[in-house]
């Protein structure tokens, strides 16, 4: 089995050494994303809502870039710093899920790179 990068200029570079994902036969393998804009990678400004919505973009450009969107998402995880921000992080993830909701485990975690609030990461099917 060959194993491909994938990689966008859409979404933050790695940060260390990790690929954004990685096609594994008919599986894509996506790294956590943390709420960083893609031109700068600095941390989005604002709240869990914006860091939310941002981690979720950057994720969908990488399924995008693998030719797939959030219909074939199979598995996530979300890291909280605060698992008091689950509900209002939950509602913003609803609008992103395809149409079958992925399996999910939400955990709470000490500390995110360059100070997030929330990472996000993706198993998907390519068929």
């Amino acid at each position: 089995m060959q194993l491909v990068k994938v990689e966008t200029k859409k979404a933050p570079a790695a940060i260390g050494p990790y690929s954004q994902a990685v096609k594994a036969g008919g599986v894509l393998y996506c790294s956590g994303q943390v709420p960083l804009i893609p031109e700068t990678g600095e941390l989005v400004a604002g709240g869990i809502e914006t860091q939310t919505k941002q981690s979720l973009d950057n994720l969908q450009q990488v399924l995008k870039e693998a030719g797939i969107d959030f219909n074939s998402v199979v598995k996530t995880t979300i890291y909280l710093t605060n698992l008091g921000d689950f509900s209002v992080v939950n509602e913003i993830y609803a609008g992103y899920c395809g149409k079958v909701a992925p399996a999910r485990a939400t955990v709470q975690v000490a500390a995110l790179p360059k100070g997030a609030l929330v990472e996000i990461d993706a198993i998907a099917y390519i068929g």
